[in-house]
């Protein structure tokens, strides 16, 4: 199983910067998912490992080697794109089991792994058909298949999952990801969904125009997010902008300018405007009045498990809360309320240069 390391790429096309000094370490079978907007860089970043583009500046290196200037099929890499590009004269079997036959395995072996690929992508019924029969989901789940039975080292991923339905997605995450370990495979698994990266990836790298801007567990991520951007994009947050306002053991105030007062936990070196993000799901709500804010309900959404209700909050503009859907009917649109959270569970920030808006932006 091969370690992976980045180091300072760059790579453009034209006067656009699609990768702008990434650095990136992937450990030996580990599994990462690089997670970011559209547009971030993630499908160039995997074909800059791939040896399907070179960089302008940096390096690939594998094992301790430097690789940036070696042939795709020196780099035991293999990716799978998002157009597929399956064998239209091959049935799905054939696809599947392309690279161990060109490798020399045994007829035994191609038939074991070839069983056990279309039993994870439940295409076993369908393995004489060709991609032309196929819908897009089946040429999806074929194209994992032949990419996890090519017999690479490492697997690049481009949004494997994007193209199935919910419950066949939801059930091929943890098929996947227990196979690329079995198989001893190191992953990098592209995606902009939040929740796939949260409970497949060992660790996840977000990445931000053509940066990395944090690597971290799920829960790192989550609960400790490194910029606003990322407190936001993993799991909507309520934001707060304000003054240092004094410090009480682990916990800080804040104060905005029009004198309201919120807490959250210390962060040191913190000076000057800030921002407080909290999760959506860690804001409460409540209608004794004993909240850190106060507002008006302007919206509640029906979300299966969880009530979305959002709250007008005067000049701070709209705040959101989650809540069990138990509480349908507890809450009218037009109730006045209170919002609080726990302190340990909000973060602060430096505000960033450009602005709050500025730095939210999802292009």
């Amino acid at each position: 199983m091969p370690s992976l390391r980045l180091d300072g790429l760059c790579r453009s096309f034209g006067a656009t910067q699609a990768i702008n000094g990434l650095d990136l370490e992937v450990g030996d079978g580990e599994y990462m998912c690089l997670l970011g907007p559209t547009g971030a860089g993630k499908t160039t970043t995997l074909r800059l490992v791939a040896g399907l583009i070179l960089p302008d500046r940096g390096s690939v290196i594998v094992d301790g080697v430097d690789v940036t200037k070696r042939q795709p099929e020196e780099r035991r890499a293999t990716m799978m794109s998002q157009t597929y590009a399956l064998f239209p004269h091959m049935t799905v079997a054939s696809n599947i089991v392309f690279g161990p036959f060109i490798q020399g395995w045994s007829e035994k072996d191609r038939v074991n792994i070839l069983h056990s690929l279309l039993d994870m992508v439940h295409l076993t019924n369908r393995k004489e058909a060709y991609p032309a029969e196929l819908s897009g989901g089946m040429a999806q789940r074929t194209a994992l298949a032949r990419a996890l039975g090519s017999g690479a080292d490492t697997l690049l991923l481009d949004e494997p999952l994007r193209a199935l339905d919910a419950r066949l997605r939801i059930a091929l995450r943890m098929e996947l990801r227990s196979l690329a370990r079995s198989l001893g495979k190191t992953v990098i698994h592209v995606t902009h969904d939040q929740e796939e990266a949260m409970v497949m990836a060992d660790r996840i790298a977000v990445i931000r125009d053509g940066r990395i801007i944090q690597v971290g567990t799920p829960k790192e991520i989550f609960e400790e997010p490194a910029t606003p951007f990322v407190a936001n994009f993993l799991g909507q947050s309520n934001f707060f902008i304000g003054k240092m306002d004094g410090v009480e053991g682990e916990l800080q105030t804040v104060i905005d300018d029009a004198g309201h007062r919120i807490l959250c936990r210390r962060s040191d070196d913190m000076d000057g405007d800030v921002v407080v993000a909290v999760k959506v799901g860690n804001t409460n709500i409540t209608v004794s009045g004993t909240g850190f804010l106060d507002g008006k309900v302007e919206r509640i959404l029906y979300e299966g498990p969880n009530l979305h209700v959002d709250i007008g909050m005067g000049d701070l503009g709209r705040m959101s809360a989650k809540l069990p859907n138990r509480k349908m009917g507890e809450l009218s649109i037009g109730d006045e309320v209170s919002i609080s959270w726990d302190p340990a569970k909000a973060t602060s920030f430096r505000l960033p240069e450009g602005g709050l808006e500025k730095e939210l932006r999802v292009e």
